[in-house]
């Protein structure tokens, strides 16, 4: 399945529009500005992010102060965005307070109050100067901040280093995708694969590996490297080409024979780690493999395509996302690898919410939107209590809405709408809400929202004495990370899926692409302890539910099966798992 389709732009692609808005807010935020101009700009980039089509067609169209949630003001911005691809607020502010926000904002501890304070004070502009303040220990110099500050920026800084180079998923997804729409459009283009951390579906990706059959190399290098997207020409052959994007992503694109696609298609992919192994098992059968095809001394003995090369080596094939050296290979050799979960199995959403706390849409835009997915229920799951950041309900509303739900449900046919609420998991380990209120709850999602610095076993703690309260169904997000921003926090997750399990909890996999939380390993991790796993998108907008193939992806680097997730439950099977 394809996300993202890509057309020709008069200016910037959504997602970059979404961040300029987005950065826009920032600066806004500090200047002081008002909290509701603030969070205009802010609902108009999730808007603008999750809009199905391309925000320059409605543009030409000169629809976009119809779209509801952005007003002629900002629609006025995303215009000179389209056109020029900067606005006059945007360069004004960036002219004041030349900060590169989207590295500062990454590094967690960092806002907008904050960040301006370090630039008046100090002068930092970017991530190194940061380091280098924290280094030379002139961050705890600076009035409010201190040393406790200073330690916490640095190894925020150490985290961030790590992360900057690398794309979400999500965002490869859509460069990716309008690559192949152009390079896979051309008639001497017979097959075309994006290879790489891309098809094995990592959370992140460095680079874009492009494998290409064609009988006219040197016609696919002339069409390649002068895309309109490319920024600089890193190096040009007839066969091979690697160019840096203008969004500074590198991009290789490879042109292969028919006889050797498979073979090559297998080494581009990778792992290094899945490779390395699979060269050890041909040198044990006296085979020789490489990106060429096998070998038997020099005779090609497959490389057409990689069922034959795995074949070639005695093993059953293994799907790109577990090419990763956590046990496929000699699961292979016993042909008891497993059936992973597909898309298609898919039956219901668990997290989503809807304009009743943070979301965009109306529970029945939403409920429309996953019967068109062939979904048999949708799980809404509005913020509730204390959480005011996210627009949480009081219980006088969460009542109004399980209401409004039920007269919802009864206009619809072969479809559930579940009744439940993302709960806060407070520091003492209470569920934020009434417990008459929850048993009233078809599904209750409970997560920590707060104080992920606290030590290891205090949020170990904190987690499980909610979870031992038995009103919860799921852990949502369990170790709270924000993918390039925020780093997990350190949690026991072998007490607590030995928890789970014992009480029937189910984790979350959170499909959101800047979350995707549980990370494959401790997916497989609770794959192999029994524990259910369940898939959320965290959806704030209807075309959110499209991020359930992220998490798909997820839950099969992770080993699960259909068997292991309950949104494969039907409608009725999932009544009776909840008793609801």
């Amino acid at each position: 399945m394809k996300l993202f389709t890509l057309k020709e732009r008069l200016g910037l692609k959504n997602f970059e529009i979404a961040r300029i808005l987005e950065n826009i807010a920032f600066y806004l935020e500090m200047f002081g500005e008002t909290k509701f101009r603030i969070r205009a700009f802010q609902n108009a980039a999730k808007i603008i992010e999750s809009l199905p089509e391309d925000i320059a067609d409605v543009y030409r169209r000169g629809e976009v102060s119809t779209i509801p949630g952005i007003g002629a003001a900002i629609a006025e911005i995303i215009g000179e965005l389209v056109e020029t691809g900067t606005a006059k607020i945007y360069q004004e502010f960036r002219e004041k307070y030349p900060v590169n926000i989207e590295e500062l904002s990454a590094v967690e501890g960092l806002g907008p109050k904050r960040i301006k304070l370090l630039y008046e004070k100090l002068k930092i502009k970017n991530l190194e100067e940061l380091e280098k303040a924290a280094r030379e220990h002139r961050i705890r110099r600076v009035k409010t901040l201190g040393v406790k500050t200073e330690k916490n920026l640095l190894k925020a800084v150490e985290f961030a280093k790590k992360s900057k180079d690398r794309l979400l998923l999500a965002y490869a997804d859509e460069i990716a995708g309008d690559l192949v729409e152009k390079l896979g459009s051309l008639s001497f283009v017979e097959r075309i694969t994006v290879a790489g951390s891309y098809r094995r579906r990592k959370e992140t990706v460095g680079d874009l590996d492009i494998l290409v059959v064609s009988k006219r190399p040197e016609a696919v290098m002339d069409y390649f490297t002068s895309l309109e997207n490319v920024g600089i020409v890193l190096g040009k052959g007839p066969a091979k080409s690697s160019v840096l994007l203008k969004d500074g992503l590198q991009v290789d694109v490879r042109v292969f024979d028919e006889e050797i696609y498979g073979s090559a298609l297998l080494y581009f992919t990778g792992s290094k780690e899945h490779n390395v192994k699979l060269r050890i098992v041909a040198m044990e059968k006296g085979l020789k493999l490489s990106e060429y095809g096998v070998f038997r001394d020099d005779k090609r003995i497959a490389g057409r395509t990689e069922e034959e090369c795995y074949r070639a080596l005695g093993l059953s094939y293994i799907e790109p996302e577990l090419r990763e050296d956590m046990g496929e290979v000699e699961a292979a050799r016993k042909n008891s690898l497993p059936q992973l979960v597909e898309y298609s199995d898919i039956k219901g959403d668990f997290h989503v919410h809807s304009n009743w706390s943070d979301g965009m849409n109306t529970i029945l835009d939403l409920a429309e939107a996953a019967r068109e997915k062939n979904y048999q229920y949708l799980c809404i799951s509005d913020h509730v209590g204390a959480l005011k950041v996210a627009g949480a309900m009081d219980e006088e509303s969460l009542r109004k809405q399980m209401e409004e739900i039920d007269k919802l449900n009864g206009r619809l046919d072969d479809f559930r709408i579940l009744k439940g609420a993302e709960v806060n998991i407070t520091a003492e380990g209470n569920l934020d809400l009434s417990v008459g209120l929850i048993k009233e709850l078809d599904v209750v999602l409970a997560g920590i929202h707060s104080g992920f610095r606290a030590s290891k076993e205090a949020i170990t703690k904190r987690v499980i004495k909610a979870m031992e309260s038995g009103l919860m169904h799921i852990l949502v997000h369990p170790t709270g990370r924000i993918i390039n921003r925020r780093a997990p926090c350190e949690i026991d997750l072998g007490a607590i899926m030995d928890t789970a399990k014992e009480l029937g909890i189910a984790l979350e996999i959170n499909a959101f692409p800047d979350r995707l939380d549980l990370r494959d390993v401790q997916i497989k991790s609770a794959v192999d302890k029994g524990v259910s796993l369940v898939l959320g998108t965290d959806s704030h907008s209807c075309n959110h539910l499209n991020y359930m193939r992220f998490g798909v992806d997820q839950a099969r680097r992770g080993w699960c099966t259909k068997r292991g997730l309950i949104n494969t439950l039907s409608l009725s099977e999932l009544e009776k798992r909840f008793d609801i």
